[in-house]
């Protein structure tokens, strides 16, 4: 595993004053309606992770490293740096309803991908399970062994997957930690919502609210379904003649509503997609070292026009000749005006 505690600029995430509404979108990711994400703040905060042509992190860069536009006019971007060792609030929100049931297998190396945070002392894990409903399994705990007992106790759920319900919630427990922790939600879930109450458009503006960082892994339940028909491992699920063809359809209907992507790009988080267990563990992996490895880039519009704004966030000068790397960044904000 990469050291991911390296010195970088990194992102705390923290909380300002006044009142505008952001709005986080990440280029071609718009949903039909406009969505907008709340957040006190007199700056508008646009975390950012920057990654070479292989998908490593770049760190090291400084503000003057990076250009970030407001509706194309370039602002003083400031970067701010935390201390070393930085305590973590972590919600570890996993799915259990439906199908997730088979994709317990493919989750079993949790527990040791979690362990650096656990070693470090300071960090802090819940773990949220739900189906049609959520639920609270382990409150914040310093204590690794009680977070591995909940997971080896994973019971499959009811039909229902409410991942929108699920991520509010999570993001109102991280809410309630202290301004200087780092706010993660790490969501391992399907790709489709069935049964919420929570809109879209709330969820993402609770995560502006709370200053939290999204990680989304998420299992396709169609392509599940396929490959794991030709292993054999679901045998309680073939019927004779099992036509591919449809499965296939599902797979394409599936992936139309794909919730954790669009909220992860909206809010400037990360999202995955696994089918096996090695990809699952590639993908805890780079969870674990993208933690430290974001840059938190703000400024201060001035007398910001009504409405939505576009920001674009590149680099000044690549970090390699290719020129390709690559920023993940917040690429709008919705400014309510001065009242």
């Amino acid at each position: 595993m990469k050291c991911w505690a390296k010195n970088a600029r990194r992102a705390s995430l923290r909380r300002t004053g006044t009142s505008f509404l952001v709005l986080a979108l990440l280029g071609g990711s718009a949903l039909p309606q406009e969505t907008t994400l709340r957040s006190q703040s007199n700056v508008v905060l646009v975390p950012a992770l920057v990654k070479d042509q292989q998908g490593g992190t770049v760190y090291g860069l400084q503000s003057k490293d990076f250009i970030v536009e407001d509706d194309g006019v370039e602002q003083a971007a400031r970067l701010d740096e935390t201390p070393e060792g930085q305590p973590i609030s972590l919600v570890v929100a996993i799915q259990r309803g439906r199908r997730a049931y088979y994709e317990f297998p493919r989750m079993q190396g949790l527990k040791s991908m979690l362990e650096p945070l656990f070693s470090m002392g300071t960090a802090r894990v819940a773990l949220v399970e739900f189906d049609s409903q959520v639920e609270l399994t382990r409150n914040f705990t310093k204590d690794a062994s009680l977070f591995a007992d909940d997971l080896r106790n994973l019971q499959s759920g009811d039909g229902g997957a409410t991942i929108l319900d699920a991520v509010e919630y999570s993001v109102n427990l991280l809410k309630k930690e202290p301004d200087e922790r780092l706010r993660v939600l790490l969501l391992i879930s399907e790709t489709r919502d069935h049964g919420s109450h929570a809109k879209i458009d709330d969820t993402v503006a609770a995560i502006g609210q709370s200053n939290a960082v999204m990680y989304a892994l998420a299992f396709s339940p169609a392509l599940s379904n396929i490959l794991d028909t030709g292993r054999g491992t679901n045998k309680d699920e073939m019927q004779q003649g099992v036509n591919i063809l449809d499965l296939a359809y599902r797979v394409a209907q599936a992936m139309r509503k794909n919730v954790p992507s669009t909220i992860a790009s909206m809010t400037g988080g990360e999202y995955e997609l696994f089918a096996t267990r090695k990809k699952f563990e590639v993908r805890m992996n780079d969870f674990t070292n993208h933690l430290h490895s974001r840059y938190l880039l703000s400024f201060a519009p001035q007398s910001p026009h009504p409405g939505l704004h576009q920001i674009r966030v590149r680099l000044r000068v690549p970090s390699n000749d290719a020129g390709n790397d690559t920023v993940l960044a917040r690429s709008s904000y919705w400014a309510e005006g001065t009242k």
